[in-house]
């Protein structure tokens, strides 16, 4: 049973991102003076800033801990509570349409290479900070379902047990130290694949 769940879960979680991925692309080209015209988003200064930088690990590793980090936690705190589900849906639409707006505004402004900007901005860190964040997801799902969903004997006796908690702790644990290990990408080899990439700008 908790394996259909979950199979049901990861269903809805992609329609939930392939709508919001759907919403920022209709957005985008609804508002075109808006995000592309006026606006400074991936626009030629902002591509001109990023090529004269030279970011330093130590420098982004701090700040790109301390946000995976908070919103990783705030995740696990609220699937606590009665708006958990609520909460992850929304997180994962929101998800699905700031990349649906980053991906319609490279390509309207650059094509092929602005795909290519996008993957270079994602690699390689995404090759952790992707699953680890869909295992959060179900995590959270989980856990907000064992606490509060109508459900059969042994799921109310979960909720009591100090094995669950146990489980769902070192379960997260193993989670954050995925995602610290992608921060770690992000921070020390990404700027540099970016600053690459950014040269046929």
């Amino acid at each position: 049973m908790r394996r259909q769940f979950g199979i049901k879960n990861g269903y809805h979680m992609a329609y939930l991102f392939m709508i919001g991925l759907f919403m920022g692309i209709l957005f985008v080209n609804l508002g075109h003076d808006t995000w592309i015209t006026n606006g400074s988003l991936l626009g030629t200064e902002m591509m001109n800033r990023l090529k004269s930088s030279r970011p330093a690990g130590e420098g982004l590793v701090g700040y790109i801990l301390r946000y995976r980090l908070f919103t990783g936690c705030l995740l696990c705190l609220i699937s606590t509570t009665l708006i958990g589900m609520p909460f992850l849906c929304a997180y994962i639409c929101y998800m699905g349409l700031s990349a649906g707006c980053l991906l319609s505004v490279a390509v309207i402004r650059y094509g092929i290479r602005g795909l290519l900007f996008i993957a270079a901005v994602l690699f390689p860190q995404a090759l952790l900070l992707v699953p680890a964040y869909i295992f959060l997801f179900f995590w959270a799902a989980d856990v907000n379902r064992t606490l509060y969903a109508r459900g059969n004997q042994l799921e109310g006796y979960e909720r009591y047990s100090s094995r669950f908690y146990l489980k769902k702790g070192m379960q997260v644990v193993g989670i954050m130290a995925v995602v610290i290990m992608g921060c770690l990408l992000e921070s020390y080899v990404n700027p540099n694949i970016v600053q690459f990439v950014l040269k046929i700008f």
